[in-house]
């Protein structure tokens, strides 16, 4: 899909100091190349550059030089930058690393070059390229020309010298700031090279080139200037949009054991091959958001602003859609939703949409929940509102589910057997005395007590356990694969 974005609504971020000089010919050729009639028209560029030691030297694609792009382009996405110009060959050979860790449009060198050279010399199949020895072995030119479109062409050593990597790396040569002389002569040499290999037309696939260009003389056929037909690409905002990959934020650490198992239900229940088919996820395991329950149920501190803070902090690292492993943390939701560009999967209207999709028959439901959960209604009102009717525990047995949750016990200080299971297995045989058959587990915690999706009461009869939290994963999932089917 080409991006729609107009010239003039772009920020581009302009990566330069891999080569200084050659950089600041590609800026320059930027905003020279956009079509406007007044300063003002221009669109907002920043061209960017740190000191680094290894610019002048290596011809490789060194961890330090990956490093050095990646975190300039995480600068650019703090400044609100939208595109980024990456003036550099070399770098392109690993550039699908830089676009797969960034939503930014990392406008792509080598795939401008070759539109240029089809659109003006249309016919031409045999391409000499000016390559480093890097780029060479790497055969980066080679991934984007077909060979039953275009021969690439390089080249030949010269008594095992390399004179384009010479002529640009070498002592004398371009990037230690030697424009005229042995390296225009040397480019001279590999271009006639070129010419007698056959070569149709030249391109330069080093940036430094374009500084020495018009120095290197009539070679018969044409020496195209890739910084300017990468800057005239760059502003034609002819290109493909970036890929974007699905993120499901978390809300972790309410609380911390029922967010690992969420973690672990959403690994579990995706269809995958291999790692990277699983789904990208944002968490922020912050367990110091205060205690829902105790707000609802008492004088607690308001956690609403911690749940929109930390809301927030997924929705600006990309996330896509926002998941709270808490049932209680719902009765906020309403409260922080309106605020929030990304929509929070609720976890209480799935768990309900799903009973009443499974199982039609089933009128009256049982909750097991926090005391929060049952004050604030949040269970009550989503059964309702699907002709449901929520059955509670009594208040002796409703005290035990809190003492199965948070006692010293419980399952919130780490324990699942001994006397948290017994206090929330009592509170399941109520509800089958109630004549309930199916129950919702309205804690993340209480899977972890009950793990299987039945119970068998002392009576012998059986009642099916609903996991919110498996609902809400297998949700998130569904959402995830949707939007892979769109890309």
């Amino acid at each position: 899909m080409t991006s729609a974005m107009s010239a003039s609504s772009r920020k581009y971020g302009v990566v330069g100091g891999l080569g200084p000089l050659a950089s600041a010919d590609v800026f320059f050729k930027l905003v020279k190349a956009m079509p406007v009639s007044a300063d003002a028209g221009h669109a907002d560029v920043i061209f960017q550059q740190h000191p680094f030691p290894g610019a002048s030297t290596a011809s490789a694609a060194t961890t330090e030089r990956k490093l050095y792009i990646f975190d300039m382009i995480r600068d650019f996405e703090k400044r609100g930058v939208t595109t980024v110009v990456l003036p550099c060959f070399l770098s392109h050979t690993y550039i699908d690393e830089l676009k797969a860790n960034t939503n930014l449009q990392i406008v792509d060198m080598v795939d401008a070059v070759l539109g240029h050279v089809r659109r003006k010399f249309p016919g031409r199949t045999r391409i000499g390229v000016l390559a480093s020895d890097y780029t060479r072995e790497k055969r980066l030119f080679e991934r984007y020309f077909s060979p039953c479109e275009l021969e690439v062409l390089h080249p030949r050593l010269q008594k095992g010298v390399d004179r384009v990597t010479q002529a640009v790396y070498g002592p004398e040569g371009i990037k230690s700031g030697n424009l005229r002389g042995l390296p225009v002569d040397l480019l001279r040499r590999a271009c006639l090279d070129l010419v007698q290999q056959g070569a149709q037309v030249i391109v330069s696939g080093m940036t430094e080139i374009a500084l020495v260009a018009d120095q290197i003389g009539e070679l018969g056929v044409p020496l195209v200037d890739s910084n300017l037909a990468y800057a005239q690409h760059v502003v034609s905002g002819q290109y493909d949009a970036p890929a974007e990959v699905f993120k499901l934020g978390v809300v972790g650490g309410v609380g911390p054991a029922a967010t690992v198992d969420f973690l672990d239900k959403i690994v579990r229940n995706t269809p995958a091959r291999r790692d990277q088919d699983h789904v990208k996820l944002l968490v922020e395991q912050n367990p110091q958001i205060p205690d829902r329950t105790e707000n609802l149920i008492g004088e607690g501190a308001d956690p609403t602003v911690s749940l929109y803070a930390t809301c927030k902090r997924l929705e600006e690292g990309g996330a896509d859609i926002i998941a709270i492993p808490c049932n209680t943390a719902h009765a906020f939701v309403e409260r922080i939703q309106p605020y929030l560009r990304v929509p929070i999967v609720n976890m209480l209207t799935e768990t309900v949409r799903y009973v009443h999709e499974h199982y039609p028959a089933q009128r009256k439901i049982g909750v097991l929940a926090t005391s929060g959960t049952m004050a604030s209604g949040v269970y009550e009102k989503a059964l309702e509102a699907q002709g449901l009717q929520q059955i509670a525990p009594e208040p002796a047995l409703q005290s035990r589910v809190m003492q199965a949750i948070y006692g010293k016990q419980g399952v919130k200080a780490g324990f699942t057997a001994g006397a948290c299971h017994d206090d929330i297995a009592a509170a399941v045989e109520g509800l089958i005395d109630e004549g309930v058959e199916v129950i919702v587990l309205g804690c993340t915690e209480l899977p972890l007590l009950l793990p299987h999706a039945e119970f068998v009461g002392s009576g012998g009869a059986r009642v099916t356990l609903i996991d919110p939290t498996d609902v809400l994963a297998r949700r998130c999932i569904a959402y995830a694969l949707a939007a892979r089917e769109k890309r």
